[in-house]
């Protein structure tokens, strides 16, 4: 009897072994329980035994890679045995009553190779093939007739599977650089090796190289760990058991997990595409002569373009050219092509280092292949898999499949940079220095391979690199710059009010007021946003960015100039209702809207009073409009705030509904806070996380009525603005104007706050702001601590 309990504990090679033992046992029996035909005067005796019976593994099995609550996929091939169903029978029940998944079929060998030459998943099964029990003859025949028929197929099947994969990359995504991937089905992941194994089997690639088979086989080890884990056949690498995989694979932590993972997909993924390539250049020569000529275009000195790769010409030296890697990766990239796998190993092999600083030829050479955009990232990821990237940048090496835990980003660390040189390689034309503004976008982050703030850490470095490259000693301190201040004009313009000429001020002393460090960052700024997700650069972020650059360039003119108009400006009304239940309040309240980029403006008017701001961010809350920043101005008694807004489920705003909205949450007979908390019952938020909401003040960023700024940077949850809002009206404060953030599942809040009496915010008055945010932020019966800044 099998422990199927015992089981998952087993390693990899000794449960296959214990399956195959007890499978074994079973056959014995189905046989010998299974009575023969009786046999018809004069024919042969019938057959006993397992003569002309085979019980073949297929998937998992077949491969000897049976993960832990894995299901056992079996063929049992037969050469006309008349009682095969019987034993069929007597041989999957056990199966199912120990409790295990069973995929089976029961087929002859002209059965079993006529439906894998048909369909492409039953053809990649059969070819791991391996006989557990039986008439190793028949399972011998099987093996020999499914590969011929798969290399005959082989033009029609293989096209089939890779479609078949490509549909599930871009459903499933690239295993390299997901936060919780798919092990198995994830581009990259354990299906490109079983995909590579299957195109050498029709003998149109090599069989896997030593460094791939070593990359696959982790992967099966970080499957099989996480399946012990949670018990059951889960193949996605969840959050929350990537530390205990990494602990039993005796890595340090789960960052270190993700980036082995993310490295062996990486060559997995990177061998599969050049495979791909392959086949379809052989598939598309024939039936034509495979022996045709094929023309040599010169592309740079000592590179040539050979059908549709570039390959070094036949006088090329490259251990006496130290220029001839970036030159040949350079003209690749802007021809559109790749390098082929033979020249990066000749490359690789005899590439002497490069001199130090590198030669003004070479330094073009990389500005070139930069520049190139996204034909360079290609270019670029086969030098990084060939190891000649971090030749040429050592510290590459830090950065490289670093995991980035951030919702917003698409990319490890290095992919990231990458990205965001391809993204700036769009923007030279909008700068005065584009050689600075791609080597800056290359190491923006480069510091995250190391502790500490990545900006801080990483201007020193990047320095560095770029002293190394050749650049002059000013050009070296303005990428250094770049880097150090490449979040400056993003966090700005979202946290801040730039319309506050203090804010405009502090911008241009950080970058020394010099305009040419402004342009350059304003482009960085695009490119890293553009890098990282369409969330991370909005039309709405992008908007607010080139506003705050308009006001610094203005500022650095030291000319006078007309006054930039406000980021939001208020709108004229549309809807109106009254308010005669208010005591003493005769004035209507008015909404007006209008669209801007990436969403709408809300103008609200009504009578002053406090709390007004919190009262109008509830009634769009329950609207389902997120607010985006908000500006409050109040005079002779009358408030106008205009927010800027996005529609959360793509309805725009009605101004006639939010007019009765406010109207009668002022009156009271709207409940704005048993609604919000209804609504976050209705989406499960309860705006518990792992970590702590955090508050920070900072009072000398300020100029004109506010006397404060105070952030806060917590879960985002239905409402969080309005309870916000409240917690600071309801300790005397007025809130003048706000910048609101969602990164992901959190919200980076910036509210301007000011006392009626126009003193500034005391010791006193902000730990009991402190102590009213936390409490507006934690869940009911939740006890939530705070960290301060």
């Amino acid at each position: 009897m099998l422990d199927t309990e015992a089981l998952p504990g087993l390693p990899r090679a000794e449960r296959v072994q214990v399956v195959d033992t007890w499978l074994a046992g079973l056959l014995d029996d189905a046989v010998g329980g299974t009575p023969p035909p009786l046999a018809r005067r004069g024919s042969a005796p019938p057959r006993t035994g397992t003569d002309g019976l085979a019980l073949v593994a297929v998937g998992s099995l077949g491969r000897r890679e049976l993960p832990p609550h894995g299901d056992l996929d079996l063929v049992l091939v037969h050469d006309g045995r008349p009682e095969i169903a019987a034993i069929a029978d007597a041989l999957w029940y056990p199966v199912w009553d120990a409790g295990l998944r069973l995929d089976h079929s029961v087929r002859s060998v002209a059965e079993a190779v006529a439906v894998a030459s048909t369909d492409v998943k039953a053809g990649l099964g059969l070819l791991d093939a391996r006989l557990v029990a039986g008439d190793a003859e028949l399972a011998g025949r099987l093996r020999t007739a499914t590969l011929s028929s798969w290399r005959q197929a082989a033009s029609r099947l293989l096209p089939a599977l890779r479609d078949l994969r490509r549909d599930r990359a871009r459903q499933v995504g690239e295993l390299a650089f997901l936060l919780e991937p798919d092990l198995k089905e994830a581009y990259g992941g354990l299906r490109e090796g079983q995909v590579l194994r299957a195109v050498a089997a029709a003998q149109l690639a090599d069989e896997p190289t030593a460094e791939v088979e070593a990359a696959y086989a982790f992967l099966l080890d970080v499957r099989d760990e996480l399946r012990r884990r949670t018990g059951r056949p889960a193949d996605v690498l969840v959050r929350q058991e990537q530390r205990p995989v990494a602990v039993a694979l005796g890595l340090a932590g789960e960052d270190d997990l993700l980036r082995e993972v993310s490295l062996a997909g990486r060559r997995l993924a990177f061998v599969a595409d050049e495979t791909w390539r392959r086949v379809e250049a052989t598939l598309v020569r024939r039936p034509r002569s495979r022996y045709r000529r094929v023309r040599r275009e010169p592309l740079a000195d000592g590179v040539v373009r050979q059908g549709d790769e570039v390959v070094l010409a036949r006088d090329a030296r490259p251990a006496g050219d130290p220029g001839l890697l970036l030159r040949a990766a350079a003209a690749a990239a802007r021809a559109d092509l790749l390098l082929s796998p033979y020249t990066l190993k000749v490359l690789a092999v005899h590439s002497q280092p490069m001199p130090e600083p590198w030669p003004a030829e070479v330094r073009w050479s990389f500005l070139r292949l930069l520049a190139s955009g996204r034909s360079a990232v290609p270019v670029l990821e086969q030098l990084d898999q060939e190891g000649l990237l971090s030749r040429l940048i050592p510290e590459w090496d830090r950065v490289r499949s670093l995991p980035q835990r951030h919702p917003w980003h698409r990319f490890t660390v290095d992919r990231h940079l990458v990205e965001a040189a391809a993204a700036a390689a769009e923007l030279t034309r909008d700068v005065d220095r584009p050689d600075l503004l791609l080597v800056a976008a290359l190491l923006h982050d480069i510091g995250k391979g190391w502790p500490g703030d990545h900006s801080e850490v990483g201007e020193p470095i990047a320095a560095a690199i770029a002293a190394r490259m050749g650049f002059t000693e000013a050009d070296v301190a303005i990428v250094a710059t770049l880097v150090r201040h490449h979040l400056l004009l993003p966090a700005t313009a979202t946290r801040r009010d730039i319309d506050d000429p203090a804010t405009i001020d502090r911008v241009a002393e950080t970058i020394g007021c010099d305009g040419a460090v402004l342009q350059l960052l304003h482009a960085l700024a695009q490119a890293d946003g553009a890098a990282t997700s369409a969330s991370a650069w909005s039309p709405w972020k992008a908007h607010l960015v080139a506003a705050l650059v308009a006001r610094v360039q203005a500022r650095l003119g030291g000319v006078p100039v007309e006054e930039p108009a406000p980021v939001l400006r208020p709108t004229s009304p549309q809807a109106s209702t009254p308010t005669p239940d208010l005591p003493g309040e005769t004035a209507p309240v008015t909404v007006g809207i209008r669209d801007v980029a990436d969403g709408q403006e809300v103008t609200i008017g009504a009578p002053d009073r406090p709390g007004l701001l919190s009262t109008c961010a509830g009634v769009l809350a329950l609207n389902q409009l997120d607010v985006r920043a908000a500006k409050i101005t109040v005079e002779g008694g009358h408030a106008t705030s205009v927010f800027a807004v996005r529609p959360r489920f793509g309805r725009a705003p009605v101004p006639e509904i939010l007019a009765d909205g406010v109207r009668a949450a002022l009156e009271g007979s709207l409940p704005l806070a048993e609604r919000l908390r209804q609504r976050e019952a209705d989406y499960h938020q309860d705006g518990a996380r792992s970590a702590p909401p955090r508050i920070s003040w900072h009072n000398g960023e300020v100029s004109g009525a506010a006397t404060g700024i105070v952030e806060v940077r917590a879960g985002d949850r239905a409402g969080l603005l309005y309870r916000l809002t409240a917690a600071i009206a309801g300790e005397g404060l007025d809130v003048t104007s706000a910048r609101i953030e969602t990164l992901g599942a959190d919200a980076v809040d910036c509210f301007y706050v000011a006392n009626p009496s126009g003193d500034p915010v005391d010791p006193e008055q902000r730990r009991r702001v402190d102590a009213a945010l936390v409490g507006a932020m934690r869940p009911a019966g939740a006890d939530t601590p705070v960290a301060g800044a």
